[in-house]
């Protein structure tokens, strides 16, 4: 059987793809780093410990939605722990997980912070589509989601703050 290439749009697309996966993080930490001395996976953890009843989440959990592996979240929250934003607990619920859980000042950066992350994210990615092109770009990763994901087992549901 011959081999099936991807025809000439679908390159340019895909490699299109491979861009804006590489230079939209790389904005994003730019601006995090200038701001707040941090990075964008730093930024990630302290906005999904921000979103988070009681600002805590079980490690396991926060590695889930902050896209990370457990060692690198274990590197990030001691940095994190480094600076005060963040600081772990034992679960009081079984004794057994690990928590973390962000502090006060913490939740001064993520507020300090979120407004300029937002404005970074909207000069990235929206800014240069008309409303048409953002409704359709944000059509077509949803149905990309949904045949990496048709059971939702994989993601992490974010809401609206997503962008924080």
């Amino acid at each position: 059987m011959a081999q099936q290439w991807l025809d000439e749009q679908q390159q340019r697309t895909w490699r299109a793809w491979l861009t804006v996966a590489e230079l939209v993080p790389r904005v994003l930490d730019a601006q995090l780093q200038r701001d707040a001395g941090i990075s964008h996976a730093a930024y990630v953890v302290l906005a999904m410990l921000s979103e988070a009843p009681g600002r805590s989440r079980r490690m396991s959990d926060l590695a889930r939605r902050a896209n990370q592996s457990q060692s690198r979240l274990s590197h990030t929250v001691a940095r994190l722990e480094d600076r005060g934003l963040v600081r772990r607990e034992r679960s009081a619920e079984d004794g057994r997980g690990n928590l973390a859980v962000l502090t006060d000042d913490g939740w001064d950066v993520v507020r300090a912070v979120a407004p300029g992350h937002v404005d970074a994210v909207r000069a990235a990615l929206f800014d240069p589509l008309t409303e048409e092109q953002s409704r359709a770009l944000g059509e077509a990763l949803e149905v990309v989601v949904e045949r990496l994901d048709p059971d939702h087992s994989l993601r992490v549901e974010h809401g609206a703050d997503a962008a924080r």
